[in-house]
């Protein structure tokens, strides 16, 4: 089966793009919705390609860096408190990921913030705790990474993680933290991508990093499961951008990891135009599917349609939420 065009992306930008590169291997890629026809799979899928995927290290300023190829983009801030992590990625790719944080010196990992439960984001928490940091996160995170936690969407259960990768230090609302000399915020803006997530400002070197609430050149997933939405996604970004000017330095969950401020603004865009297509079919009294078949994302599938999350799915996500 053909591959789906990726004109400028990196197959290790998105953590679902690991099932055409797991499964393409034995019969070829799978299609979106095959992909998701057999939910309960993905998450093995992902897990197997990150165990061999490289990590690609993006330099940024006053010693940050991102690392690219374990699930969610990885933020890394070095200096004499010790290396801060913005997210763990996946367990499996420990190696890799060892090797790349060696690369960027010897100081420990002494702090790791979590922007959201999801397990391409959190999956490394024990391995990381074990290696000395000190876990923090949106109390919706701790809540969903204690207990048993399921996505509808992929069909999948996720076990709670051992007592060493549950964040030891929560929040409700924002947290400031100073280390190596730099002033971090940690903000939380309400259910947006799930309900636990938050951005991550380096305040000196105006680089934000938000996770989920933004992939970069792709469609989002929204995880009704635990709380997002179309609506609360929207919210996030227009509460972010308000944070941000020209030059700020976007760092993405998903898709191409180091944006700017107007990459962000066009996946705003790109949300409230497609919401208000869907809103609008919806109340006309068309069908869930009757929606898909209408198009509604046609002006947006060229620049953000080519991956694993098409725009029927995408727009199946949106039609849940409005």
């Amino acid at each position: 089966m053909r591959s789906p065009k990726l004109p400028s992306l990196s197959r290790r930008g998105f953590c679902l793009c690991c099932v055409g590169a797991a499964a393409s291997a034995a019969s070829g890629w799978l299609s979106p919705r095959q992909a998701y026809a057999e939910a309960r799979g993905i998450v093995s899928l992902i897990k197997d390609s990150a165990a061999v995927s490289p990590i690609v290290t993006h330099k940024l300023r006053n010693n940050i860096t991102v690392l690219e190829g374990s699930g969610g983009n990885i933020a890394v801030l070095t200096g004499p408190d010790g290396k801060v992590l913005i997210d763990a990625g996946i367990r499996v790719s420990r190696p890799q990921l060892t090797k790349a944080l060696a690369d960027l010196g010897a100081d420990p990992v002494t702090h790791l913030v979590n922007t959201h439960w999801h397990f391409d984001h959190a999956d490394g928490n024990e391995w990381l705790h074990a290696a000395g940091a000190k876990i923090i996160a949106q109390e919706n995170t701790r809540k969903h990474l204690a207990e048993v936690q399921r996505v509808e969407d992929w069909d999948y259960n996720f076990l709670p993680l051992g007592a060493g990768g549950i964040p030891s230090e929560v929040f409700a609302d924002s947290r400031e933290l100073k280390l190596n000399g730099t002033s971090i915020g940690l903000k939380y803006y309400g259910p947006a991508h799930t309900d636990s997530d938050i951005s991550v400002t380096f305040a000196e070197a105006n680089i934000i990093h938000v996770a989920d609430m933004f992939w970069n050149g792709i469609y989002p997933f929204i995880d009704y499961s635990t709380g997002g939405s179309i609506d609360g996604m929207i919210a996030a970004c227009d509460a972010n951008l308000a944070a941000m000017d020209k030059d700020t330095i976007v760092i993405a969950g998903h898709g191409k990891p180091v944006g700017n401020k107007a990459e962000f603004q066009a996946f705003r865009d790109m949300l409230v135009g497609i919401r208000d297509n869907v809103a609008r079919l919806k109340k006309e009294g068309r069908t869930r599917d009757e929606t898909v078949a209408a198009k509604p994302t046609a002006a947006f599938d060229a620049i953000w349609g080519q991956f694993v999350i098409d725009p029927g799915f995408f727009t199946r996500l949106v039609y849940q939420g409005v």
